[in-house]
Parts: C-alpha cells; structure tokens; sequence
C-alpha cells in the first residue's frame, strides 16, 4: 500500500537529521526533496578494476511507493554492526535495505549508534580520513 506524500516527507526529514549530523566528516554525494547519498571523504579504489571513486558509499536513501529506503552499506562488510540497532533491525530487508512505512518505526537513537558504528567502521577501513 502506497503511503503518503505527509508520510514519506516525515520520515525523510526524520532520517536526514541524524544523517547530518554525519557530515562533516560524510559527504553529501546527493541531496534532493527525497532522497540523498552520503559517501566518505577520501578517494578509494573501487571494484574489480580498482576505479578511483570520490568517496565509498556508506548510505542512499529513497522514495518507493510503498515506503522510504535507507541502504546502509557498512552491513556489507561487517552484519554484526546491527547489533547496536534491535528495534531498526525489524525493517531490515535484504542484508542492507531497511524499509520504512511510518515515522515511528524509526528509533532515532538507535539510528545515530548505527551512523556511528558505520562511520568507525569506514574509518578503520580507510575510507574516511
């Protein structure tokens, strides 16, 4: 079921909050109405082929009919960083993609402990200076 325009511009906003508190060090890669990226701040080596990229990318978040999607990428990586985060765990799809329906699925404190974890886990990796 679709959710609203109200709905999804709340838990965009909701989101966006705690993921400015990451930047700086994060890097905004792109920002519009709904939906951002954020990458670190370093250049890095990526893929089979080891392009040079701006920056790793750590978080995307975007609009879908039925809800917002916030793709977070250290769990790639490392699964038990959603240790620090039980309740968000609940919308978890997929190994990285978290769904959400309704602004209060989202607990904003585990999200900043799980923005933490992920940027101490990108530094340690070399993606962020």
């Amino acid at each position: 079921m679709a959710i609203t325009d109200e709905t999804r511009k709340a838990i965009y906003s909701k989101l966006k909050k705690s993921l400015d508190k990451c930047t700086p060090p994060m890097v905004y890669s792109k920002s519009g109405v709904n939906s951002c990226e954020l990458i670190g701040n370093k250049q890095v080596p990526y893929g089979s082929t080891k392009k040079i990229v701006p920056g790793m990318f750590f978080i995307s978040v975007a609009p879908r009919a039925d809800s917002i999607t916030f793709h977070f990428f250290p769990c790639y990586m490392n699964e038990k960083i959603l240790e620090v985060a039980p309740n968000l765990r609940k919308y978890l799809k997929g190994k990285t993609c978290f769904h959400f329906k309704k602004e209060e699925q989202i607990d904003v404190e585990e999200l900043d402990a799980l923005l933490k974890a992920g940027m101490a886990a990108w530094k340690k990796m070399g993606y962020m200076k």
